[in-house]
């Protein structure tokens, strides 16, 4: 095992700038997956659940979602909510049991509800509650991207060390190119974040920036 002094995110920008590392690249066809942008984890000034990377995130989020529209590509948003019961949450939720717990975003309540700063067509956008990390896991998901015949699937939410990684292992292991683009996606400590970003792009995604994603939509007009 190597060993380091230096930080996570030191070790992320030494992988992001080493030209040998080959790209997956983007296919013809991609989805925008926004994975869990709801108030538990966004609205810092309500949940101590809630966290923030970069401040533009969801300005970001939003304007990619404008570009897969006009392209009459899918654009899904996700968010996690659980029975009363908590039933659904299974072993997931049963490390700890307090009002920030996770078992306890019921459906219908504040931290179930996305951020207010999403823009979401809810005419054409499609919307799923998942349940644990992967935004294909027990969802209609892969349905979806059978049915628009896509190759791409880009990831944007949170968090990085969670949902995120999660949801690209899946998107990888059914043969998906997957992005993520950096500045689109956050967790609760940046350590967590870049050792995740680091992982994620030397093993299973393209993490790069969001300019890199949009410009590459502009050009697939």
């Amino acid at each position: 095992m190597q060993t380091t002094d230096k930080t996570a995110k030191e070790i992320f920008f030494d992988v992001m700038a080493n030209p040998q590392r080959v790209p997956f690249g983007f296919g013809k066809k991609a989805v925008l997956v926004n994975v869990d942008p709801q108030k538990a984890y966004t609205r810092t000034d309500l949940y101590k659940t809630a966290y923030e990377t970069d401040p533009k995130q969801l300005e970001y989020t939003n304007q990619l979602a404008r570009g897969f529209r006009d392209k009459g590509w899918p654009v899904v948003w996700t968010h996690v909510a659980f029975l009363d019961s908590a039933e659904d949450a299974g072993v997931w939720g049963t490390r700890t049991d307090t009002p920030d717990s996770l078992q306890n975003i019921k459906y219908d309540s504040e931290r179930a509800e996305f951020d207010e700063r999403c823009e979401i067509d809810r005419s054409r956008d499609v919307i799923y509650t998942k349940r644990m990390p992967s935004a294909f896991f027990e969802t209609p998901l892969q349905s979806l991207l059978v049915w628009h015949q896509v190759d791409t699937v880009i990831i944007t939410g949170g968090s990085t060390s969670g949902c995120i990684r999660a949801t690209a292992v899946d998107s990888l292991s059914r043969g998906y190119r997957t992005i993520v683009p950096m500045e689109c996606v956050s967790d609760k400590h940046e350590s967590y974040h870049y050792a995740n970003l680091t992982d994620l792009h030397l093993k299973y995604a393209d993490v790069m920036p969001v300019a890199d994603v949009l410009a590459w939509l502009d050009g697939n007009a």
